[in-house]
């Protein structure tokens, strides 16, 4: 029997030649949904862009599709849940557009450096105004990398040819590989002090949204540019185009907006901020890149092999998926806690399984707690395929171990993080059919991740310290909806984990910082 491909968008016929040797190719684009229903039954395997939205009911109807691929890294326009559902796998291309995102990356901040937009359009309307437009050099200037994945590393090594010195913040990119890209790690305050160009280059996430606003642009200098390719949301536009207007900074380069298409922006109308139509990816290169990528895994699929870059589970035995299952999303809040609680560079994980889970193929728990730990900062999506490649590409090594005999628990999933600044441990357990995380470092609690907020204090177990906190949450009226405190020992180290309705503006977080015998105070969310 032939199997069918539907290409659905316009896409690389270099890059989907491989198809015709395996199955029947059909390209139809265009098609509304409706249309799209009434033919999607009749094929395996379906590849997009970004045009067609793969909706729940057009996967509904697909009753013989093994896999859904879109050429590119984005998969806002497929319903992937539903895909997972009913067994789909779902792929893409997070590699396909590295080089064109990082070349575009510089593209746009030599034009910032040289002012080229703006000559351009003065030398057009019949202007020879060659003082007016002095630029300067890149060579010896800082740059500030925010996000050390394929992208963000690629436009590293580039500007070190042009011998720029650069700065670079990843929290799971280690001081070796750093060092092998010829980056020095800093923190975000240190790239926003001292960078002379600043780019951007994490996905967009609810940690990530707004990174760039009225706190950050205040440690800035006057001189510096900003540069985003990544996505829109990530720096507050309105306040940048305020900035700009107002010469608080020099400039800045931005393709990608909270909206798209975009067409009005108070970007649109300053002088020293150059745009462009979210162009990152648009390359003839990427483009047949991105096309190959999928077409190669949609053979692999076809074929009974697995795909190198899904992004929904893979397969799972039912008789492995009964007992590992419950422990996917345990696995990645662990994940989530741990990164978020992390000080440091992270060198090294250990994942030890106890008890019954131990007994089991777990692989898709480690990639559940990599997808937890990288979430907020990696532009991949993590696999069962990729795990361990994305974790070594930043320098991270994973170890897994395992122990058949659980103590406390049934089961018990702990995260151990090695970094520069010390030791993290964070145990995970289901009880009760939910995820509890039930211990960090040598603190045994029990605290289930509602998706909320949650305020994690070290300090000196002393009378009136919870409500020295209260009173400092009450005032911000901050309300606690249920508190957590473990001890080593009765005036001893101790650990306080208040669960909030809201989260807590950093000027409040301060406050409880100053309250004495308070050690450390972060706001987590899971």
């Amino acid at each position: 029997m032939v199997m069918k491909v539907l290409i659905a968008d316009p896409c690389s016929e270099e890059g989907i030649a491989c198809l015709r040797d395996v199955a029947q190719v059909d390209v139809k684009t265009g098609l509304k949904e409706q249309e799209l229903i009434d033919i999607i039954g009749d094929y395996e395997a379906l590849m997009v862009r970004s045009q067609t939205q793969v909706t729940d009911k057009i996967i509904a109807a697909a009753k013989k599709m093994m896999i859904i691929g879109r050429a590119g890294v984005g998969i806002d326009n497929i319903n992937v849940e539903a895909a997972t559902q009913k067994g789909i796998v779902v792929v893409n291309a997070p590699t396909g557009n590295t080089i064109s995102a990082a070349e575009h990356t510089i593209a746009l901040m030599m034009a910032l450096a040289r002012q080229i937009p703006l000559a351009n359009t003065s030398l057009k309307s019949g202007k020879w105004e060659r003082s007016k437009f002095m630029g300067i050099e890149v060579r010896g200037k800082m740059l500030g990398v925010i996000g050390l994945g394929n992208i963000g590393s690629e436009v590293a090594r580039r500007a070190r040819g042009m011998e720029m010195k650069v700065l670079g913040y990843d929290p799971f990119v280690n001081a070796d590989r750093a060092a092998q890209l010829q980056i020095k790690v800093a923190t975000l305050e240190q790239i926003y002090k001292e960078a002379d160009f600043i780019t951007v280059h994490v996905p967009l996430n609810a940690q990530t949204k707004g990174l760039i606003g009225e706190k950050e642009f205040a440690m800035m200098k006057p001189t510096a540019r900003i540069i985003n390719c990544a996505r829109g949301g990530i720096i507050d536009e309105a306040l940048l185009a305020k900035m700009v207007a107002e010469k608080k900074i020099a400039g800045a380069a931005i393709d990608v907006f909270t909206k798209e298409p975009m067409t009005d922006s108070p970007l649109f109308k300053v002088d020293n901020i150059i745009v462009t139509p979210h162009l990152g990816a648009s390359t003839e290169e990427a483009q047949v890149t991105a096309a190959r990528d999928v077409a190669e895994q949609i053979v692999d699929v076809l074929a009974g092999r697995p795909a190198k870059y899904a992004v929904n589970i893979a397969f799972v035995n039912a008789e492995t998926f009964a007992v590992v299952g419950p422990f996917i999303k345990t696995a990645a809040d662990a994940g989530k806690l741990l990164s978020q609680l992390t000080e440091g560079q992270v060198k090294n994980l250990r994942i030890r399984y106890e008890g019954e889970i131990a007994n089991y193929d777990t692989t898709i728990l480690k990639t559940s707690v990599l997808g937890g730990m990288l979430d907020t900062i990696s532009e991949e999506r993590v696999n069962m395929v990729n795990a361990n490649l994305v974790a070594s590409k930043r320098g991270i090594a994973v170890v897994e171990e395992k122990n058949a005999v659980c103590e406390n628990y049934t089961s018990l999933v702990t995260l151990i993080a090695t970094t520069t600044a010390g030791t993290l441990t964070v145990s995970a357990a289901v009880l009760r059919g939910e995820p509890h995380m039930v211990r960090v470092n040598d603190y045994w609690i029990d605290l289930v991740p509602t998706g909320g907020y949650f305020l994690f204090c070290d300090h000196l177990d002393r009378p009136g310290i919870i409500g020295s906190v209260g009173d400092v949450t009450g005032a911000a009226n901050i309300n606690i909806n249920s508190m957590h405190v473990g001890r080593l020992k009765p005036r001893g180290e101790a650990l306080m984990i208040l669960a909030l309705d809201e989260p807590l503006p950093e000027a409040v977080i301060k406050k409880i910082k100053a309250i004495p015998n308070i050690q450390t105070a972060k706001l987590v969310k899971l």
